[in-house]
């Protein structure tokens, strides 16, 4: 009798791993991920005026990883897979808050009230004439001396049945950095069992201002600190550009990119063209321009792709604005130390900001930025991340 309930016992011993092992098999071929979606916070630091700031993990159920901040709305990390299936963190960042508040040219952050240049700091909005900080030279760049990049956010953190995510809120007040005002503005960062990291934008006034706001991650999907940005691909869905003067103002002028350095209708190395930059259109020391998408209206759309032939990532970004900023990281000079301690040369790095175009407050002809009460500011940008074998 023991023996036969030996055999018996074995005998469901081996059934229950076979069932085990083909059930693993079957989650396997379906496609089904085994991580567990999550999104963790941890204490981060405080800021230099003694503010708390917090450390969002967002983990997909593939086992991608978004790490935000809700100073600044920072992106301080991104992991995506290789061909290999090796993950990379693809964006350049600290290792703490202290250098993000002394050091950082922006590194991941959210923009605003205005992304991008406005000439000599200065708009003219219902006959009343607005000042703003010349923070670029004589020109006013990304909101100010304390633009949004620069506040604590209050942070809220969900989840749903496919994605994880962080909602982020911040009042800026009535004439902040000299925009008039008060600016309610609500940020998401989505990230979807899909691979997409999902940005949405909301903004309401008490009074007419202007709003253009973006994020400004640097990319390199080699991994951050690995070399230039030569060898990314990058396709942008553009016929036309907006030329700039010596202060990287644009013209009002909507230029073709055929026939010029500018021209990523096709697939090209970011390191092919970019002395021709210089050479040719004599501003920009590098591209630094602003890019209008072929599209119409507001639809959500594809505006660039980025692919890196080594490792074999692949990033597409869906936008519903406009327009888009490449900046090739010109400005990068070897004097940053980074994350894991790699030093930040000349184009270790790019950004691809979805806009409205530089100083649209100054140019009537350009899509207009213009926020009134009982308007809802609203903005979309999707990256997609994969990886081609």
């Amino acid at each position: 009798m023991r023996k036969n309930y030996f055999h018996y016992s074995v005998y469901v011993m081996l059934l229950c791993l076979f069932i085990s092992l083909m059930g693993c098999k079957s989650t396997q071929q379906s496609g089904k991920a085994l991580t567990e979606m999550s999104v963790i916070k941890a204490e981060y630091g405080k800021t230099q005026n003694g503010q708390m700031v917090d450390l969002y993990t967002l983990t997909n159920a593939n086992g991608l990883i978004v790490k935000i901040t809700n100073y600044g709305g920072i992106v301080t990390e991104l992991w995506t897979p290789d061909r290999e299936g090796n993950l990379g963190d693809i964006v350049l960042g600290f290792d703490n808050l202290k250098d993000y508040e002394e050091k950082s040219p922006y590194f991941g952050c959210l923009i605003g009230r205005y992304g991008n240049r406005i000439a000599k700091g200065k708009f003219t909005l219902d006959g009343k004439e607005y000042t703003l900080a010349a923070n670029n030279d004589q020109n006013h760049l990304h909101g100010g001396l304390k633009g949004f990049d620069k506040v604590v956010w209050n942070a809220e953190p969900f989840k749903t049945g496919d994605a994880v995510g962080l909602k982020l809120h911040y009042l800026s007040r009535d004439m902040q950095e000299g925009y008039p005002g008060n600016l309610n503005v609500t940020v998401k960062y989505i990230l979807t069992n899909n691979d997409q990291l999902k940005i949405s934008y909301e903004a309401t006034t008490d009074k007419p201002t202007v709003c253009n706001l973006t994020n400004h991650n640097y990319y390199n999907l080699a991994g951050q600190g690995i070399g230039n940005n030569y060898g990314n691909q990058l396709m942008i869905n553009a016929d036309h550009f907006t030329p700039v003067d010596e202060g990287l103002i644009p013209t009002g002028e909507l230029r073709p990119v055929k026939g010029t350095p500018m021209d990523f209708t096709q697939m090209t190395g970011i390191g092919k063209r970019i002395d021709a930059v210089t050479t040719q259109l004599k501003h920009g020391g590098g591209y630094d321009h602003n890019w209008v998408l072929n599209k119409k209206n507001k639809e959500l759309s594809l505006a660039a792709k980025v692919y890196e032939p080594k490792s074999g990532r692949l990033m597409e970004i869906y936008t519903t604005e406009p327009a888009i900023q490449f900046y090739s990281g010109n400005f990068l000079d070897g004097t940053l130390v980074g994350k894991e301690g790699k030093v930040y040369k000349h184009r270790y790095a790019y950004c691809l900001e979805t806009q409205h175009y530089p100083d649209s407050p100054n140019q009537p002809k350009f899509p207009s930025t213009v926020l009134r009460p009982g308007q809802t500011y609203r903005s979309t940008t999707i990256h997609k991340f994969s990886v081609r074998k």
